[in-house]
């Protein structure tokens, strides 16, 4: 089985994985790990120890938090590999062997978010542009200018992008990152899910900075072309933490689109087991996105394409199919509604795992667009669902920085402004309703009022 090892080596060392000038192979923080083999290609990952603000439990999400990145406090990540009959016994011994072994957690693999079905697009692009009121968006000054806006996913074709929506597209390749082994450079990866990924979310945010991080090109043994492992989303996160800290503090903005999953807990341990990943907020990841959230970042996942009506058939979590990241308290869940506004049938629906009130909004989804598939296929999924509204939050983040509204803020001032569907007030259908670009702005300019 894949894991990660979390361990606290000494201050030194931690130091070491911290500088971005030095490179630690992951040798010098793991080595002789009994039972284990170390993986190599994998740069040590330094992760923030929480800190309840209130003394609270550090293992709680639902909670103000800080994270200590302090050489004396710090974790570090590596990748390896134990055999799946001595799984229970290493666990259980490595941390009586190595007193640096702080915990041992699935790294399962994370698949883009398809859709079933066949069947053909309701309206188009424009009409996505149309409702996200983009035009009222500009006039405003809210385009995106000067947003970082990362796509995790299979790689961006900036060109083909850019010919599809006939305006040139922005491509930040000196802050795109790639997974150890992943060939090609930022903006010219072969045209697929990450590019319609991209064009997605430039419909509300035409001039927002596109950072490329193609986690999903990663290899594995047996994997596909188009999955990846948990762990490099990992090393991703703690590279665009380095993107927004690099950043003035009065103008920080960072949007983060995560079109992805873990499908099958096949690859996980049970919910329970303090290695769990679907099901706990100790695993590094879920801690990670928190440090990042924390530091002013707007984190947005898919919720998933296994609604009840017509599920992927890769769904394999008998309930509560919204896991992981994809629940997460500090992110946005997104669910998807065509563009007449009704729940798509393949959109997950809620109690989210770590949290339960999931999805938070629903976006436009299964409209033709990109053509990353063809010209008669649809942006479809949850997938298209969570780019739209990652590039309305861009939007937004031109003239509003994580200094001037925090991203808690912002999720709350879009859950509230949302367009109310299914039950009153919020459900597991459409989570706070759908998103309402005018309802928004109006609060935004009270906001302004209020502060100015």
């Amino acid at each position: 089985m894949r894991v990660l090892l979390q361990l606290r080596p000494s201050p030194d060392v931690v130091a070491a994985v911290a500088d971005p000038a030095v490179s630690t192979p992951a040798a010098d923080v793991a080595d002789a790990l009994p039972g284990v083999v170390v993986d190599p290609s994998f740069t040590p990952v330094l992760a923030p120890r929480p800190v309840p603000v209130a003394g609270g439990d550090p293992l709680s999400l639902n909670q103000p938090l800080t994270f200590s990145f302090a050489d004396n406090e710090a974790f570090v990540l590596v990748r390896g590999e134990i055999s799946d009959d001595e799984i229970s016994t290493r666990i259980t011994l490595l941390p009586a062997l190595r007193p640096d072994v702080v915990g041992v957690f699935a790294d399962p693999v994370i698949e883009r978010g398809l859709t079933c079905g066949g069947a053909p697009p309701v309206g188009d692009w424009r009409d996505v542009e149309r409702l996200l009121g983009v035009t009222e968006l500009a006039r405003e000054g809210l385009d995106g200018s000067g947003v970082a806006l990362a796509v995790l996913d299979t790689g961006v074709n900036a060109a083909h992008v850019a010919r599809s929506l006939d305006r040139a597209v922005t491509l930040d390749a000196q802050r795109s990152w790639k997974p150890s082994g992943v060939r090609g450079e930022a903006g010219e990866f072969p045209v697929d899910h990450g590019t319609m990924c991209a064009f997605d979310a430039l419909l509300a945010a035409p001039r927002a900075s596109l950072i490329d991080v193609p986690v999903l090109l990663s290899r594995r043994p047996g994997g596909s072309a188009l999955d990846g492992l948990l762990s490099d989303a990992v090393a991703a996160f703690a590279h665009l933490r380095t993107v927004l800290e690099a950043q003035p503090a009065a103008s920080r903005s960072l949007v983060v689109t995560n079109s992805w999953g873990s499908f099958s807990p096949d690859w996980d341990f049970p919910a329970g087991h303090p290695g769990n990943y679907s099901d706990n907020p100790a695993h590094p990841f879920n801690l990670i996105v928190s440090s990042l959230e924390r530091a002013g970042a707007d984190v947005l996942f898919a919720a998933g394409n296994c609604g009840r009506d017509c599920p992927d058939g890769r769904c394999a979590y008998a309930n509560r199919p919204i896991t992981g990241a994809n629940s997460h308290p500090r992110v946005l869940s997104i669910g998807g509604v065509d563009i007449r506004g009704e729940r798509v049938g393949y959109s997950s629906q809620g109690p989210g795992r770590l949290t339960a009130r999931k999805p938070d909004l629903c976006a436009y989804t299964h409209f033709s667009g990109s053509r990353a598939f063809g010209d008669d296929e649809p942006d479809s999924g949850t997938s298209a669902a969570c780019p739209v509204a990652a590039g309305l939050v861009a939007a937004v983040r031109t003239l509003w920085p994580s200094s001037r509204l925090s991203p808690a803020q912002l999720r709350t001032l879009l859950r509230r402004t949302a367009d109310d569907h299914g039950d009153i007030g919020f459900d597991h259908d459409y989570g706070y309703g759908v998103l309402d670009t005018a309802g928004m702005l109006a609060s935004l300019r009270r906001r302004a009022k209020r502060v100015a």
